[in-house]
């Protein structure tokens, strides 16, 4: 079995007609039983309406950017993450329906809980392979809900949610104490909680600021800790245990831009554990994706986590139309255009993720395997056009540059994974 995944494709224009680097892409992948990518925007013909906060860009293109994709060669897909409901439940559905209507494998959001999180299979000549997606970015208002006896469920994402606990010192307790007492800024959850708004078991030890949780540390030093949310946990459980029942293959595809600290190459605490315990309960490979540059690959267990795999491609500064909350974000009038408040948020080019070189390199990789056990996983490098003018940036090509492999290879010593590099190509040492 052959696996080739791909990072986050942020689509928002036609693929053009032998595009230079397009036919080595096509060919590497057709190479591959299943193909993954992260559908990171809504295909819709403005059906939705805009959601009045998004994940950066309301993502919004045409529907025929999907058969751009299906060109490439593409069979599998996530659709989890943080632009899912840029367009709220419109824009969800008629993605939803432009997806079905292609028949195209998709998995991480849907019209309830139970279908966002639901297993979907591929068939390919030498197995099956199963798809389980969730994110941990999106606002709270995204997460789908079940129905019941009486009530519709509500359309949106899988989540994976994290609580966040913060270790003091007694001398920052007492200040963060005092200032509760002076401003009273707990006092609509406190209120919440006394008439049966709000629900949670009160913790010992814990103190409740602005929303937060602090504790003191038991090593005098400050430190933050983020823990995945057990009810989530669960829930991968159970796809995952069903998926390893039913298919050759389970891949878990995670949308994660929660980070260590400002390091955006690093993965949050809470999402290294969050993955392994995927594999624990069975995955054969974890997929990845989020923060726009390239991750860490870890071999837990002797299956690959790749924490992330970067963009695959990346047009967020070519969204056709924005709504009027981009514009009063940016302090723009309703008569201005894209273009204009791209410029005013990248501050005319000289700031923003087209100024991070990082952004714009990434890789493509290839899995093989033999039953349970990886064989193989190689690494491909590709560019995006760093020094392209942004409405012609995005589009991927195979690279000479070892950068990015070079990059790749730094961070996944921490895990203790090697990686060599022979003929631009770099090779994960599997055994």
């Amino acid at each position: 079995m052959k696996i080739v995944a791909t990072g986050d494709s942020f689509i928002a224009r036609r693929l053009p007609e032998d595009h230079k680097g397009a036919k080595e892409i096509k060919e590497l992948l057709s190479q591959s039983d299943v193909k993954f990518t992260n559908l990171e925007i809504t295909a819709h013909k403005r059906e939705g309406y805009p959601a009045p906060f998004s994940g950066g860009t309301w993502a919004l293109a045409d529907p025929v950017v999907i058969d751009d994709l299906l060109d490439y060669g593409f069979n599998l897909y996530n659709w989890a993450n943080n632009h899912t409901m840029d367009y709220l439940y419109g824009g969800l559905l008629a993605t939803e329906c432009e997806l079905d209507k292609r028949n195209l494998i998709h998995a991480g959001a849907g019209q309830t809980l139970s279908a966002a999180s639901k297993p979907k299979f591929l068939e390919t000549n030498n197995g099956r392979v199963a798809i389980i997606g969730a994110t941990s970015t999106f606002h709270e208002s995204w997460i789908a809900g079940e129905r019941t006896a009486f009530i519709e469920g509500r359309p949106g994402v899988n989540p994976l949610r994290f609580e966040e606990i913060y270790y003091i010192t007694s001398g920052e307790m007492e200040v963060l104490k005092e200032i509760s007492k002076k401003t009273h800024i707990d006092a609509n959850e406190e209120l919440n909680k006394l008439e049966g708004f709000s629900v949670g078991a009160e913790e010992d030890h814990v103190f409740i600021f602005a929303g937060k949780k602090f504790t003191l540390s038991p090593s005098g030093k400050t430190f933050q800790k983020r823990i995945p949310l057990k009810e989530d946990l669960d829930r991968l459980y159970q796809s995952i245990t069903e998926a390893k029942r039913q298919a050759d293959y389970v891949l878990v595809s995670l949308h994660s831009h929660e980070m260590e600290g400002l390091n955006k190459s690093l993965p949050a605490d809470f999402f290294e554990e969050a993955c392994r315990s995927c594999i624990d309960f069975g995955a054969h490979a974890v997929l990845g994706h989020g923060p726009h540059v390239v991750r860490g690959i870890e071999l837990y267990q002797e299956r690959p986590i790749f924490y992330s795999l970067g963009n695959f491609i990346f047009q967020n500064d070519s969204v056709e139309y924005l709504p009027a909350d981009y514009y009063q974000k940016y302090g723009l009038g309703l008569d201005s255009n894209p273009a204009d408040g791209f410029d005013v948020r990248s501050d005319h080019g000289r700031k923003g993720l087209g100024m991070n070189p990082h952004v714009w390199e990434s890789v493509i990789t290839e899995m093989e395997w033999s039953g349970d056990q990886i064989q193989s996983i190689k690494l491909y490098p590709i560019e995006l056009g760093f020094h392209e003018p942004r409405y012609r940036k995005g589009w991927p090509k195979l690279s000479k540059d070892h950068n990015v492999l070079l990059h790749s290879k730094e961070l996944s010593k921490s895990y203790g994974t090697e990686i060599t590099i022979e003929n631009g190509v770099g090779y994960v040492k599997v055994n």
